[in-house]
């Protein structure tokens, strides 16, 4: 489950977006409360349907006319209110186990485009999240402009890990934050494919310990620090060409890794030679 939220207001997703594994997700915009996020969540956390969950608030709510709210359950019941005071073009579609809504867009064929996007997407929840975003975008968006973007999934389980976020990235303040979004995604995405290669590394696959290096150095080619790690890791599966070749494109972009490295063989994070290991550092 999941929020994926862009405004022209700076931080939205501090404001709008909250979920929890397992228990549901809430959006909550237009002239916002935040505490609909809580609230929410502890009601469908004690078993409430998202329905019921937002009608209650709503009931309780004197100002629910300029609100705009949407909660979707772990079992993908979902409701969304569009309050009358909201600042045009104003309005919602709710789909199955989703929801769209948008307020002071500049076109208020905002929602159901936002929704094809969605539904015609593929990949995982992020990207399909994204897809309808760049839906929205692609018929005006806000009418006041662009500043910031997030993005918050978790998983539709609960479990020990409760506080457990799958994804959850927020552009605060710029230009162009559904492009700075969608670039954090990726990055997100390599990151993710290190700690897995860590993972596999640790439990002894090194082969698929280095193929998840290898994906994560081609999701972000300018980033450095998974060229070093893959370094590493491909020198343990005996590939000390591609090792070398690694490490002088970490080194080549950050001159200090040539340092960061005897730390590492101090610290016992690489199980090996050392001498070996210093060997694959450029001339």
């Amino acid at each position: 489950m999941g929020v994926a939220v862009q405004s022209r207001w700076f931080s939205v997703g501090s404001v709008a977006s909250w979920a929890e594994p397992g228990v549901g997700a809430v959006a909550t915009q237009s002239i916002a409360d935040p505490s609909y996020g809580p609230k929410g969540l502890d009601l469908m956390r004690e078993g409430v349907a998202a329905p019921d969950s937002l009608r209650r608030l709503l009931d309780g709510d004197e100002r629910s006319a300029i609100r705009q709210v949407a909660m979707v359950d772990a079992r993908g019941r979902v409701e969304a209110h569009s309050g009358g005071g909201s600042v045009p073009a104003f309005g919602h579609v709710v789909g199955e186990g989703y929801s769209c809504q948008a307020n002071m867009m500049e076109r208020d064929t905002v929602w159901d485009a936002m929704a094809r996007a969605y539904e015609g997407s593929e990949g995982d929840l992020a990207a399909r999240l994204m897809a309808a975003l760049r839906g929205a975008e692609g018929e005006g968006g806000d009418m006041r402009g662009r500043q910031s973007a997030a993005i918050l999934v978790v998983g539709g389980e609960r479990g020990e890990r409760q506080w457990e976020r799958k994804m959850d990235l927020r552009v605060e303040d710029h230009a162009d934050p559904v492009g700075e979004l969608e670039r954090l995604v990726t990055v997100k995405r390599a990151y993710d494919l290190m700690e897995r290669g860590e993972i596999m590394a640790v439990t002894g696959d090194a082969e698929a310990a280095a193929q998840a290096y290898r994906e994560a150095v081609a999701l972000v080619p300018g980033d450095d620090q998974p060229a070093f790690w893959c370094a590493l890791v491909l020198l343990g599966t005996g590939d000390e060409e591609g090792a070398r070749a690694m490490m002088a494109r970490a080194c080549g972009a950050e001159p200090r890794w040539r340092d960061f490295l005897d730390r590492v063989i101090a610290a016992g994070l690489f199980v090996g030679d050392p001498d070996a290991v210093r060997a694959i550092l450029p001339g």
